[in-house]
């Protein structure tokens, strides 16, 4: 699959107009701040951007970032802004034309941002620990898309688990299927590189976190994908697609689902982009300054990471009053006697 997504994204696509369905194109709908951000990117390096979302997330100055499938080098060269001069952000590819592109224009950008605080190694996102990269010295790994191309999926959640600190987290945007995707659709270049039929099951990426250590996999942000190639459509377009954004924690502490402590935090509302609430993923939007109740994962979430300074704390672990309500799982027993139903146990 190497030889085949090297080919797709450094010979077959020249720009993102060669691509065949919206998989890999990013919603326009993206912050105001970001938009002048990526106004400081050059105009190659735009032209071949081929991601499916935005890898951006909050309190990122002074942050070192790892890019897995930097491509061209667009998310790179946005991070480095937010994270700054004191910041370091690392790409990485194995695409020798889309570095060739990303690599080219590191002095160009340094001037632009007035400081150079970015780099790109060639290697696979698979085998990171072949890159001399130091196990728990990145804040964040970021990717856009690129995961899905990969035929060892398992082991970039790994690799990434150890390169990680700990608090730290992978942020990236990518594509999922509802459903298993057949061998032979998998085996079909176009569709592979179209980022479509390398895409996991949704539940399976959710196994395959929790097997890499990140316990809770919260979903940030999602929308569904069109097919609007009818070729494309003829062969997959009974699978439905979506591309969606996820954070993963590195806490060994968090546990398997989550748990009620009695727990609540209060957003101070400090974080410059989001002054009115705090939204740590889909279903976790805090106000300001309101009391929010949260479960033991979303505390840990808050306080043992890059966002405590944010938040007030309520409560400890010291009660436990079962599963936290609304979580999606719920007692599995009756909890009325049905007296006309009185029989044995079997």
């Amino acid at each position: 699959m190497h030889d085949l997504v090297q080919e797709y994204y450094g010979k077959t696509l020249q720009s993102s107009g060669d691509l065949q369905t919206n998989a890999c194109c990013t919603d326009d709908a993206m912050p105001e701040y970001l938009k002048s951000v990526l106004s400081n990117i050059h105009d190659e390096v735009m032209m071949r951007y081929y991601g499916c979302g935005l890898v951006c997330p909050e309190l990122l100055e002074g942050a070192k970032i790892l890019d897995l499938g930097s491509g061209s080098g667009r998310d790179v060269y946005a991070l480095a802004q937010l994270v700054g001069e004191q910041g370091e952000v690392v790409g990485v590819d194995m695409t020798d034309e889309q570095l060739e592109v990303a690599n080219r224009h590191v002095q160009y950008h340094g001037e632009k941002f007035g400081f150079a605080n970015t780099s790109f190694k060639k290697g696979y996102i698979e085998k990171l620990n072949e890159l001399d990269l130091e196990p728990g010295s990145f804040d964040i790994i970021v990717s856009n898309c690129v995961i899905n191309l990969s035929p060892d999926k398992e082991a970039v959640l790994k690799q990434a688990y150890e390169l990680l600190k700990q608090g730290g987290e992978l942020y990236f945007s990518d594509v999922y299927a509802d459903r298993r995707v057949a061998q032979n659709l998998v085996d079909d270049p176009l569709l592979y590189g179209e980022c479509l039929s390398g895409a996991l099951y949704w539940n399976d990426f959710i196994n395959l976190a929790k097997k890499a250590g990140f316990a809770d996999p919260r979903l940030v942000s999602d929308r569904p994908l069109s097919i609007d190639n009818p070729k494309i459509s003829a062969k997959i377009g009974h699978i439905n697609f979506f591309s969606a954004t996820y954070r993963l924690f590195k806490l060994p502490s968090l546990e398997s689902h989550c748990e009620d402590y009695g727990q609540a935090v209060i957003y101070k509302g400090s974080i410059t982009q989001q002054p009115k609430a705090f939204n740590l993923d889909k279903h976790h939007h805090i106000e300001t300054g309101k009391v929010f109740p949260v479960c033991g994962n979303t505390w840990k979430m808050l306080h043992d990471t890059r966002f405590k300074t944010h938040f007030e704390f309520i409560g400890n672990f010291a009660t436990h009053f079962g599963i936290f309500a609304g979580c999606g799982t719920s007692l599995p027993f009756e909890q009325s006697m049905d007296q006309n139903n009185s029989g044995g146990c079997c």
